[in-house]
């Protein structure tokens, strides 16, 4: 899979009164600051966890 599709995930909104499982999902994605970004794979299971914090984070195809 040389050819992988990526995502470029970015934290817009604070976790700050947000359930502990969307706080987890947060970190676990690798964010921690507002403005922060990542790079992951497009497969099913990264897209299940932006669909969690939806609300909180920005999504862009690379």
């Amino acid at each position: 899979m040389a050819d992988a599709k990526k995502i470029k995930i970015t934290l817009v909104r604070s976790v700050a009164g947000s359930r502990p499982m969307q706080r987890k999902t947060v970190k676990a994605l690798g964010l921690g600051k507002i403005d922060s970004s990542v790079v992951q794979d497009n497969n099913p299971s990264t897209l299940g966890m932006v669909r969690v914090v939806s609300h909180l984070v920005k999504v862009e195809e690379m």
